[in-house]
C-alpha cells in the first residue's frame, strides 16, 4: 500500500485558505483518484479538480495557474532545481512494504561492494537492507544525485547521478523497487551490473539481459539514421524536460554536417504528434525514455542527443552513453 497522506494535504490546503486545488497523479494512481478527490472536498469544502492529462514525474508538474489556487503532485519527489512554489505540495506516496528475509538469500551474485538505489516509494527501505548486506560482509554504499536529485539514492528515470557519484567505489549496484523504468536508467547510464530486488513480490533479477536487448536496438536505430538527410529536433515545453540549449545544439551540429534541420516545440511527444512532418529522423531532446523505450511506436528512427552524435561521427559507438537530464 501507498500512503497518500491525506490529513496532511487537508491540513495543507485548510492552512493555505485554497478553496481550489489540483490534484495531480502518475498513471499507475489514477485509479485512487476519484476516492481521493472525494475525501479532499469533504474533509477541506476546497473544490478538487483532478489533473487528467499525462503525468511521468515531477518533470511533468502541471501547471495549474489559472485553473486552480493550488497543486498537489502523487507519486514523485520535488526536482530540487526546479525551484520551491508554496502553492505546490508534493507527497510522495511511500510503499509500507518490508524487505523479505528471504529475498534477500537471493542476492548471493552481489560482489563485495555494493551501491543501493531506489525509487521514491522505496527509499525508506535503503536503511534495513544496507544492515543485512553489511552483515554479510559487504561494503555498502548510498550516493547522492545532482541537483535535480531530491534524496540520497534516489534514481529517476532520465538521471542515475545518484550512481554516478559512487560508481569507482562498487562493483555493482543493487536497486530497490518495481518494473524496469529505473533501474535500466542506472543499468544504461553505468555499464555495471544492476540487480533489481522487488519488495513486493520478493524478486531478484538481473537487469544485463534487458539493457542488452535494448541497447542493440538502439543500435539498429542509429544504423537507420545514419543515411537521414533530415532531422526534426525536438523540445519539450514541459518545465523539467525542456532543454532548448541542447535543442538549438543540435540543429546546428546537424547542420554543420551538412544535414537539413528544424526544431519543433511539443509538450507531448507521440507517434500522432509526429507523423505530419516530412523528415527522415527525429532527435529527442525531451526525456531520453521516448527514444530509448517506445522507439518501436515511431515510424521513423528517434534518437536521444548522444545517439545523434553518433550518427554524424561526433562520437563512436563505444563511446555511447546515456542522455541524462543533469542539473549541475
Amino acid at each position: 500500500m501507498f500512503d497518500f497522506e491525506l490529513d496532511r494535504v487537508t491540513a495543507w490546503i485548510n492552512d493555505g485558505g485554497f478553496s481550489s486545488v489540483v490534484l495531480q497523479l502518475p498513471e499507475g494512481l489514477k485509479v485512487r483518484a476519484a476516492e481521493i478527490s472525494d475525501f479532499l472536498h469533504s474533509s477541506t469544502g476546497a473544490e478538487i479538480i483532478v489533473s487528467g492529462l499525462p503525468c511521468y514525474g515531477a518533470c511533468d508538474l502541471f501547471d495549474y495557474k489559472g485553473v486552480a489556487d493550488a497543486l498537489v503532485h502523487f507519486g514523485h519527489s520535488p526536482i530540487p532545481s526546479m525551484g520551491d512554489d508554496p502553492s505546490v505540495l508534493y507527497v510522495e506516496s511511500r510503499s509500507d512494504a518490508s524487505v523479505d528475509p528471504v529475498a534477500m538469500g537471493l542476492l548471493d551474485p552481489l560482489p563485495e561492494r555494493v551501491g543501493l538505489l531506489a525509487t521514491v516509494q522505496y527509499l525508506g527501505l535503503i536503511p534495513a537492507v544496507r544492515e543485512m548486506l553489511e552483515a554479510s560482509g559487504r561494503k555498502v554504499f548510498v550516493g547522492r544525485g545532482d541537483r535535480r536529485i531530491c534524496h540520497p539514492g534516489q534514481v529517476l528515470g532520465c538521471n542515475c547521478t545518484a550512481a554516478e557519484s559512487i560508481s569507482e567505489d562498487v562493483d555493482a549496484f543493487l536497486f530497490i523497487g518495481e518494473g524496469d523504468f529505473h533501474p535500466l536508467a542506472a543499468a544504461f547510464g553505468m555499464r555495471k551490473p544492476v540487480l533489481v530486488l522487488n519488495p513486493v513480490t520478493g524478486e531478484v533479477r538481473d537487469m544485463s539481459e534487458t539493457r542488452d536487448r535494448i541497447l542493440r536496438k538502439r543500435f539498429a536505430a542509429i544504423q537507420r539514421a545514419s543515411g537521414a538527410s533530415s532531422f526534426m529536433v525536438i523540445q519539450c515545453s514541459k518545465v523539467g524536460q525542456n532543454r532548448s540549449v541542447e535543442a538549438d545544439r543540435m540543429v546546428r551540429l546537424l547542420r554543420e554536417h551538412g544535414k537539413a534541420a528544424f526544431k519543433v516545440i511539443m509538450e507531448e511527444v507521440t507517434p500522432a504528434s509526429l507523423m505530419a512532418y516530412r523528415v527522415d529522423a527525429f532527435v529527442c531532446t525531451a526525456c531520453p525514455r521516448i527514444a530509448m523505450d517506445d522507439s518501436a511506436r515511431y515510424d521513423r528512427p528517434m534518437l536521444t542527443i548522444p545517439e545523434a552524435e553518433i550518427v554524424l561521427g561526433e562520437r563512436t559507438w563505444d563511446g555511447y552513453a546515456f542522455d541524462q537530464i543533469r542539473s549541475d
